[in-house]
């Protein structure tokens, strides 16, 4: 209610300026009549030129200015073994992009200024030009199917690879509103199958216990990746859609409910080690920083501080999924080949299976508690009007 009422006295205001305006031109006296046709003079036209080659500077300056401002923001290096590719591929896109604004709006400020309009001056007309149409037709096509054939490569050498070789490790990536689970495929390294129909208590991703292959999967929060072995993701949706994306790994695949979509790639650089990366280390220093200066504010009104931040690889998701899609994300730990497999030792042994198993047993237990309580209820009540009724008896 209060921004309708704020749009009603916006578009009020602007009304009544609209009226002082033309009574401000009805009230010009001396004015000569062809001073006021609100026809563009040769003054007025070379005055725009000017303009135009204004807006030009502050195009350029502007351009300039973002890229000192915000280029530290990038993200860096990259995490896996395509991520180079993937970086080179954009920084030769920009390039072009940046190349071709430049000439193009140079271009175009200075043509407006030569040739603006002068009293008299009629522009040459001509229906078409072979040539001219040629040469800015095929330029971008050529560039264009340049970087669109490089770009299919790179895509073509990420999503094929030699299973075989690669000695990959599979894991299920499962969206849902709002948190991400991921689901390992144990010691036989196949995913048993899912369905979102047998999603019930500890069962959260709707494993398939049927299955024989499902026996030895288990489920964890924290996503845990081995250095320089490749992993496979089988990436599903439960309700809506969603795109698991992880910016590091330069890795992005939609999650599509009702089907399996894949991605894979190979982690290069652990935890640890982009930690102690220096451009990491000064992003990390300025976030604590702003944080610190939050916390300041926080406790003059009472409330907690913020915690210190620490660099982590994300898993977040790049659609927008409803109303708490920001909160949408999972830690991952990229660990070196002997880490990861004493943690993969530690968490194994914690299959959906035994949940299930241990889940059914409890329930089975707190019903038989309350069968025997209910039975013993029933007992006293019968000891008791036994008890009451003796003396009558008697």
């Amino acid at each position: 209610m209060t921004g309708f009422l704020v749009l009603i006295v916006l578009v009020l205001i602007s009304v009544a300026i609209w009226q002082l305006v033309k009574i401000f031109d009805l009230t010009q006296i001396g004015v000569k009549p062809e001073d006021n046709l609100q026809i563009a003079t040769d003054n007025d036209n070379k005055v725009n030129g000017y303009l135009m080659f204004a807006f030009l500077g502050f195009i350029y300056v502007f351009m300039l200015f973002s890229m000192i401002k915000w280029g530290p923001v990038v993200l860096g290096k990259p995490a896996s073994l395509h991520g180079p590719e993937y970086d080179n591929l954009m920084t030769i896109s920009m390039v072009l992009i940046f190349t071709v604004q430049i000439i193009t709006q140079a271009l175009l400020h200075y043509f407006a200024f030569k040739y603006t309009g002068k009293q008299g001056q009629k522009a040459v007309y001509f229906a078409d030009n072979n040539k001219l149409e040629l040469i800015w037709s095929s330029i971008p096509a050529i560039v264009l199917a340049v970087l669109i054939f490089y770009g299919l490569y790179n895509w073509s050498d990420i999503m094929f690879f030699d299973e075989k070789k690669d000695d990959p490790i599979v894991i299920e990536l499962y969206a849902k509103q709002f948190s991400w689970e991921a689901r390992y495929s144990g010691k036989d390294n196949v995913l048993g199958k899912a369905n979102v129909r047998f999603i019930e208590g500890p069962n959260s991703v709707g494993v398939d216990l049927s299955d024989p292959n499902a026996q030895d999967d288990f489920v964890v929060s924290e996503l845990h990746l081995p250095k320089d072995r490749r992993v496979i993701f089988k990436i599903r949706s439960q309700d809506v859609l969603h795109s698991a994306f992880m910016p590091h790994f330069r890795a992005q695949m939609n999650c599509v409910p009702g089907m399996v979509t894949q991605f894979s790639f190979i982690p290069t650089v652990t935890t640890a080690d982009m930690r102690n990366d220096e451009a990491i280390k000064k992003k990390v220093d300025n976030i604590n920083k702003i944080r610190e200066a939050k916390s300041a504010l926080l406790a003059k009104e009472g409330k907690p501080a913020l915690d210190s931040y620490t660099f982590d690889y994300l898993l977040l998701c790049n659609k927008i999924c409803g109303a708490s899609h920001y909160n949408m994300q999972m830690k991952i730990v990229v660990d070196s080949k002997e880490d990861f497999n004493k943690w993969l030792a530690e968490k194994s042994s914690a299959t959906v299976a035994v949940a299930v198993k241990n889940d059914a047993k409890e329930k089975a237990a707190s019903s038989e508690e309350k069968s025997t309580s209910v039975k013993d209820s029933s007992a006293s009540k019968v000891d008791s009007t036994v008890v009451a009724e003796t003396p009558a008896v008697k």
